[in-house]
């Protein structure tokens, strides 16, 4: 009797969460972030361990340009569950893009965490996809003398290759465009347009045209073929 009479005068508080949360969320996909994190605010107060609401509000902050509470958040969000390669992952990225906009002395004080966060999401999820594409940026980025390296930026388009072809190929030629090998850029994405034909794939070939090689009739041919090809 007891237990039912606890449950009955929780039932309000828990059609009320989930309600805000529903709302909180509908807000997000509508990318309504200003009105969605009050919301999710009131939930944390409620449940300060809940893991989506704090992901949600890290998500928030980003979008936000908000490094420092992402930072937050997502650091809440890996020392709640280690085992989430994912949490490693965005963790890594709020502290990446706190390097980029904090200057060279922030970059340097960030940059062996970062690092160190893309390396764990690859430990707890071998296939996780994102994470390498981040230590790419990350070892192309880095000056050489505190680490940069092409040749460990092509070990992981390399480990791209074998689990997503498309992400090797585009990985390969982002890689190409950094070092303005322009030509060698232009064949891996034509070789991840045939591997994987999506828009992502076009739209890097159509902007390699018009921005790096000045040809912009052939940007526009490009995403002329791919309308072409997904007229429905």
């Amino acid at each position: 009797m007891k237990k039912l009479l606890i449950i009955l005068l929780l039932l309000p508080f828990l059609a009320y969460s989930q309600s805000t949360y529903e709302r909180a969320v509908k807000l997000f996909d509508q990318e309504n972030y200003a009105q969605a994190k009050p919301l999710f605010l009131s939930l944390l107060k409620q449940e300060p361990k809940n893991l989506q609401v704090i992901e949600y509000l890290g998500d928030i902050s980003s979008h936000q340009n908000d490094w420092d509470n992402s930072i937050v958040y997502y650091e809440k969000l890996k020392n709640l569950k280690p085992t989430e390669a994912n949490y490693f992952y965005k963790y890594g990225g709020a502290l990446g893009m706190k390097a980029k906009v904090g200057g060279k002395w922030v970059a340097i004080r960030l940059i062996g965490d970062m690092r160190a966060s893309f390396e764990k999401a690859l430990q707890l999820n071998p296939k996780h996809i994102e994470a390498r594409w981040a230590l790419i940026e990350y070892y192309l980025q880095l000056p050489g003398f505190v680490g940069g390296s092409e040749r460990k930026a092509q070990g992981y388009a390399n480990e791209l290759m074998k689990l997503s072809p498309v992400d090797g190929y585009l990985s390969k030629a982002h890689i190409d465009e950094y070092f303005k090998r322009y030509l060698s850029a232009e064949k891996n994405y034509k070789l991840a347009i045939q591997v994987g034909g999506s828009k992502n794939t076009y739209d890097r070939l159509a902007q390699l045209y018009k921005e790096k090689l000045h040809q912009p009739e052939k940007a526009v041919q490009v995403l002329k073929a791919y309308n072409e090809k997904n007229k429905s």
